[in-house]
C-alpha cells in the first residue's frame, strides 16, 4: 500500500501526540525488536519509534530497515524519531484508522 501525500499528512497529525513505544538501542534491530514493532502495529496501526543515543543507526536507517521488516509504511522521520503505519488485519478491531482518499478532479474535454 503506497500512501498519498494527503494520507501521510493525516497520519503525521495523528502521530503528533504519540509517545515512542519502540526504542532502538545499541543492539540495533533484532528479532525481538521486530516482534515488538509488529505487535504494536497490529494493536495500534500507527506507532512512533525512537533511536537512542547509543545506537549505531540513524533514524532514517532504522526507519528504512524496520519498515521493510514489518511491511509497514514510513510516515515521517524527524531527528531521532520516526513514525510507521500498517493497517491492522484484525477483523474485530473497532478503532481502525480511516485514511482519506485523494479524489482526482475530472477534466471535461
Amino acid at each position: 500500500m503506497e500512501l498519498t501525500s494527503k494520507q501521510r499528512a493525516q497520519l503525521r497529525g495523528l502521530a503528533n501526540d504519540l509517545q515512542p513505544i519502540v526504542h532502538i538501542g545499541k543492539d540495533g534491530i533484532g528479532e525481538n525488536l521486530v516482534k515488538q514493532a509488529n505487535d504494536a502495529l497490529e494493536a495500534r496501526e500507527l506507532i512512533k519509534c525512537k533511536v537512542l543515543e547509543n545506537s549505531q543507526l540513524t533514524a532514517r536507517e532504522a526507519c528504512d530497515q524496520l519498515s521493510v521488516l514489518t511491511r509497514s509504511e514510513q510516515v515521517q522521520v524527524i531527528g531521532t524519531k520516526f513514525v510507521l503505519y500498517r493497517p491492522s488485519h484484525k477483523k474485530d478491531k473497532t478503532d481502525k484508522i480511516v485514511l482519506v482518499k485523494d479524489r482526482k478532479k475530472k477534466t471535461t474535454p
